[in-house]
């Protein structure tokens, strides 16, 4: 494994801000990732967050702003313990694996006779060891991805970026790459993760910025973040014919759900009345808690509160642009 920061968050970008014409796509936003933590980078398209990503790569120069990766601007050392997997692929389909892999890991600065050894290990992480000798072109889609992903890895970087990484991929082969990225991070990686799946951000991640508008509208821990947005919803086991809580004071509705019940508060009801009159009447409760939300639920309701659609169309056409 590559050497380590010694200290402090490896990756901080503080206050960046970037226009295109007359539109500020990226306004205000600061982050840090720490060694061995995933943070998941989401928002809606056009939020700004590719646009932030090459500013913290060095990709794109931000117009205010500043990101130091292991305690100082990128330069070229830095740059070889950085991995990046774009949403855009780029592997030459006409060549075969093992020069592609080799070529890759001597832009990142390891010598040429270790490049076979590490492409030979990632690989052999990936299970992709039996194609070796194919050229790009003769793999699948979702083989390919994996190879992108190897050529993003095999270098051992600190810092890594994902950027949608599970796209076209089976369900094993995601069900792979997670376990590797989850290794990538006990093993001290700090790892950025750029996805639309929220279902991957809670699976993975230890905290969640979300960007809307070109500015950070939430920034925590996953299950803090949840807790935060907890609904006026609980989750209710017990040994009941329920129905009857309806007549609890506080009690809006009542539902079956799984192998409970889901009871809805009134403005005047609160988890512990509820519980309280369960325990009163005798009601044996295998179960009891506040529902809380998913991230996909807690995003739509961040992201249903912007300002119209028009908004959000006229930054990723910017954003778009300046891709290109």
């Amino acid at each position: 494994m590559a050497t380590l920061a010694t200290s402090g968050a490896p990756v901080r970008a503080s206050g960046l801000w970037k226009r295109f014409g007359a539109l500020d796509v990226v306004r205000d936003v600061s982050l840090e990732i720490a060694l061995g933590e995933v943070v998941g980078f989401v928002g809606p398209n056009g939020a700004g967050k590719s646009t932030t990503i090459r500013m913290m790569l060095d990709i794109f120069a931000p117009d205010r702003g500043t990101v130091e990766v292991f305690g100082a601007p990128i330069d070229d050392a830095a740059r070889r313990r950085i991995g990046y997997l774009p949403e855009e692929r780029g592997l030459y389909p006409g060549l075969r694996i093992p020069p592609i892999l080799k070529y890759m890991a001597e832009l990142k600065g390891v010598p040429s006779h270790e490049a076979p050894v590490l492409a030979d290990a990632a690989l052999e992480r990936l299970g992709l060891t039996e194609h070796r000798a194919k050229k790009v072109g003769e793999l699948s889609r979702g083989l390919r991805q994996l190879l992108q992903f190897a050529a993003t890895i095999q270098h051992k970087p600190d810092f890594l970026v994902l950027d949608e990484p599970f796209s076209g991929l089976d369900p094993v082969n995601v069900r792979l790459m997670k376990n590797t990225v989850a290794d990538l991070r006990d093993d001290g990686v700090a790892v950025l993760f750029s996805t639309h799946q929220m279902t991957d951000v809670e699976e993975l991640c230890d905290r969640v910025v979300m960007i809307n508008h070109g500015e950070i509208v939430l920034n925590g821990g996953v299950r803090e973040i949840r807790r935060q947005h907890a609904s006026d919803r609980l989750l209710v086991e017990c040994v009941a014919d329920f129905p009857y809580a309806l007549r609890l004071p506080g009690v809006a509705t009542v539902e079956s759900h799984g192998d409970g019940w889901r009871i809805s508060l009134d403005d005047e009801g609160s988890a512990e009345h509820v519980l309280r009159a369960l325990l009163d009447a005798g009601v044996q409760i295998e179960r009891f808690e506040r529902e809380a939300p998913s991230l996909e639920e807690i995003f739509l309701q961040i992201v249903g509160r912007s300002d119209g659609p028009g908004d959000v169309v006229g930054e990723r056409n910017v954003e778009t642009h300046a891709d290109e």
